[in-house]
């Protein structure tokens, strides 16, 4: 939501220090110019980009506006899943998990969690990697070494969508010069004509390269930092994990085990030591 409003905030500026200028809001309405350079802008990201990355921008840019959808109640639902986890496999042994591990989507205990079973990644590594030491029982910091390695992968893959934006944002005030150079060949073209005629030309030729910097600076570039800052608050879902499962492995009780995952959550959305007691409570 604060989002919303900096874009807000960037539009409104812009546009009253226009018109406080006594600026004219028709001689903007330049749609050819904005076909230009957004295309060009989109048709480059297409080129640059795999579709992978494409599509994860593409789910990524809502969050922009509603916030990551690892909010606090994620986490709490996070913790509570590996405290059954952990506590049935303590409970009634490895066997009694084995079909929640193999069919996590399909599993009644994942699925009392419903905001972490709809993030297939994260479920995906919590069941790889504890399936690892139950099958195989290595060590605590042999598991860690997995688990170090597979979080390296994903936070690259977390930030690529953050990149390539940054790639666009850099390149937009280029197409909007790019706008600009095709309004001034069409604008030499009119020469000996009406200088009311040319003026316009010229206006719209300046416009193209106004929105070029205006989109890129203004929208894209922020919206990409915005992007990056999610994909790091994202990773911090698959380091609780990591902790929890590297403290269970080690021979913690599940209590202490998520204890160890809550102390590495972001402090806006982690829950306290009272919330989490409070919500364990109920899968006791």
């Amino acid at each position: 939501m604060f989002a919303l409003a900096g874009l807000l905030v960037v539009i409104v500026s812009v546009v009253s220090g226009y018109l406080a200028s006594h600026g004219n809001m028709l001689a903007l309405w330049q749609p050819f110019e904005v076909v230009i350079i957004c295309g060009a802008a989109l048709g480059a990201f297409m080129v640059a980009n795999p579709f992978v990355v494409q599509k994860k921008v593409l789910t990524m840019l809502p969050q922009v506006i509603s916030g990551s959808r690892h909010n606090k109640k994620f986490y709490l639902q996070l913790l509570g899943l590996m405290y059954c986890l952990f506590q049935k496999s303590r409970q009634e042994g490895f066997l009694s998990i084995e079909d929640d591990i193999e069919s996590p989507f399909t599993s009644e205990l994942f699925n009392r969690f419903p905001d972490v079973v709809r993030d297939h990644e994260v479920v995906n590594f919590l069941t790889d990697n504890y399936r690892i030491f139950t099958l195989t029982g290595l060590p605590a910091y042999e598991i860690e070494a997995i688990m170090d390695n597979e979080i390296e992968q994903i936070q690259e893959e977390l930030v690529a969508p953050s990149h390539a934006l940054i790639r666009v944002a850099e390149g937009l005030p280029g197409f909007g010069i790019v706008a600009a150079v095709l309004g001034i060949v069409i604008t030499m073209g009119s020469i000996g004509g009406p200088i009311e005629e040319i003026g316009a030309h010229v206006a719209a030729a300046l416009v193209g390269t106004f929105l070029g910097i205006f989109f890129g600076y203004g929208f894209v570039g922020p919206a990409a930092s915005h992007l990056e800052s999610l994909g790091n608050h994202e990773l911090k879902a698959y380091l609780c994990i990591k902790a929890c499962l590297n403290s269970i492995v080690s021979g913690y009780a599940p209590p202490v085990a998520v204890e160890t995952g809550r102390k590495l959550l972001p402090p806006e959305m982690r829950p306290s030591f009272i919330e989490l007691s409070d919500g364990l409570k109920q899968y006791r």
